[in-house]
């Protein structure tokens, strides 16, 4: 016999008595891709379509194209998403480069005028990796964001993420090719006189970035994620790079902000700016880069802009044998505004490699360093004076609260 019950109400006391229940809320369904066995209250239960094999991506982007989470995207080369185009990829979705070097790397690049739509949610991050990543669609409804077969700290096994606009330069021309990319690629080209560049009007939003970083020749890798020429009308908002060969982030010129931004375990630079980007990061964490945790130039054109840095967590090193280089690098002509930045697991040697600038303006504003009482004048250059924006302490600037869904905080990195 089967009953059925329809518009029944009940009472507030029935409803304070069921929400005093101590139950374990979780989906019990052992066929679910989320099924928890402890759980005993039947709640958002998950079942992701099965994948039978990766989508190969061989020809670029014309036209409007969506990317699914029901697919693995897997990138033939270097793939760019042409003028008027628009790329929207799913939350959860996973894009997976093919092993390649040379002019045969692996990567997506969004050409000037053409969008990026790539919107992932702190429970569904959208992920791009090597095609050695096992990571599955089951493992990202899991909770699980980390690979579960290669280390963090691999690299170079793919190209990464360049995004190109219109937003002005300072280089040798208003407009030049992006480096990590063939010369003879039109769709490498960046820079106009568009601050804002509301062609190319995309959104990066809690994604990350692994594993990447192939060298295209002569000592020439792709960075995890390239900006060149991009505008203010492009938003990148929790980013993740993880393992990357070349630099972390990199900004060649433009005027696009970033936010929320986590750096670990890169083969070279953390944070490199370039070409007068005139834009701010605000609050991000970098783990033990290679290379200097920010390498900021100065301007290689006329027009001399700035940006600004402010409310980071860096942590220098994690042992004597895994360290960063210089704390901070820049140009005698950088013009940088760092604010609200802890630079913590410091050793001896790594230092701040210029605090006195002849033609750039570099101003520091509660930079604290994490070392003993009394030493901080060994982090600075001899000879220059300690800024009075410099100085000792260990209290964290960074909301590193907002990072749970990465990689890296699920590691235990910071």
């Amino acid at each position: 016999m089967r009953i059925t019950f329809k518009n029944v109400a009940l009472s507030i006391a029935a409803i304070a008595t069921l929400s005093s229940c101590s139950k374990e809320y979780g989906c019990t369904d052992p066929t679910a891709d989320n099924y928890d066995e402890s759980a005993d209250e039947d709640c958002c239960c998950y079942y992701a379509p099965p994948v039978t094999s990766n989508t190969v991506v061989t020809s670029d982007i014309t036209e409007d194209t969506q990317w699914t989470n029901n697919n693995i995207y897997e990138l033939s080369g270097r793939i760019a998403v042409e003028a008027g185009a628009t790329l929207t990829i799913q939350e959860g979705t996973i894009i997976k480069g093919q092993a390649g070097s040379g002019p045969n790397a692996s990567a997506l690049l969004v050409a000037r005028n053409a969008k990026l739509i790539a919107e992932g949610t702190p429970d569904q991050p959208i992920i791009f990796t090597s095609i050695a990543d096992q990571i599955t669609q089951t493992d990202i409804a899991s909770g699980n964001f980390a690979s579960p077969n290669l280390d963090p700290s691999l690299n170079g096994f793919w190209g990464g993420l360049i995004i190109l606009g219109n937003a002005p330069i300072s280089a040798s021309a208003d407009e030049v090719a992006i480096e990590g990319i063939p010369t003879t690629d039109p769709n490498g080209l960046y820079g106009g006189s568009d601050p804002i560049d509301m062609a190319g009007e995309s959104v990066v939003r809690y994604v990350s970035i692994r594993h990447g970083g192939s060298n295209i020749g002569n000592g020439n890798e792709i960075n995890g994620l390239s900006l060149g020429g991009v505008g203010t009308a492009t938003t990148i908002d929790h980013v993740e790079i993880v393992a990357n060969q070349d630099d972390g982030v990199e900004f060649f010129g433009g005027t696009v902000d970033a936010t929320n931004i986590v750096v670990w375990n890169n083969g070279d630079d953390a944070i490199d700016t370039d070409q007068s980007w005139n834009g701010t990061l605000d609050n991000f964490v970098i783990v033990t880069p290679k290379g200097h945790c920010f390498e900021l130039d100065g301007p290689e054109g006329a027009s001399a802009l700035g940006h600004t840095i402010r409310n980071g967590n860096v942590y220098a090193s994690v042992d004597e044998d895994d360290t960063s280089e210089d704390l901070i690098n820049t140009d005698d002509n950088s013009i940088v505004d760092f604010e609200n930045i802890l630079i913590t697991d410091i050793i001896a040697g790594q230092i701040i490699n210029r605090v006195t600038h002849g033609v750039g303006v570099v101003n520091f504003s509660n930079v604290l360093l994490d070392i003993p009482s009394g030493v901080i004048t060994d982090y600075i250059p001899d000879g220059e004076t300690l800024p009075a924006g410099i100085s000792e302490g260990n209290t964290g600037q960074a909301d590193e609260s907002v990072f749970g869904w990465t990689w890296a905080s699920q590691a235990g990195a910071f």
